[in-house]
């Protein structure tokens, strides 16, 4: 047996609402950060778009909506963008709050560039 219209109640009538998924806690919003990160690693423009379609094999609206920070990815294309970015991989760090991780990881870096240059600075010298 089901309600009747009447016995439906469409919205509260308490006038208490549900916590709005569009305002971050504690002040960082995901999608604007992926957006920008996005942004700093392939740029704005359309060939860029392109790119990170081929890299994650989203639908280029979807794409086109991540660059825009109309939409944020899922956790399918987020792993694709970690594989395929160090930007978007630094972001999703810095956003969990791992600092110690993007420290570690920049000081790998560091090392493996000095190991290049030690390798120019003997080339150099002994030939």
């Amino acid at each position: 047996m089901s309600r009747s219209q009447k016995d439906r109640k469409v919205r509260s009538d308490s006038g208490k609402t549900f916590p709005s998924a569009a305002v971050p806690p504690h002040g960082f919003d995901f999608i604007e950060a992926i957006a920008q990160a996005l942004r700093r690693e392939y740029g704005g423009s359309p060939a860029a778009v392109k790119v990170v379609v081929r890299l994650t094999r989203a639908n280029p609206r979807a794409v086109r909506n991540w660059f825009a920070a109309n939409n944020g990815p899922s956790g399918e294309n987020l792993v694709a963008l970690l594989r395929h970015s160090d930007e978007v991989l630094e972001t999703v760090l810095f956003l969990a709050g791992r600092h110690d991780l993007i420290t570690a990881r920049k000081l790998a870096g560091a090392r493996e560039k000095l190991k290049a240059m030690l390798e120019m600075i003997d080339d150099l010298q002994g030939g």
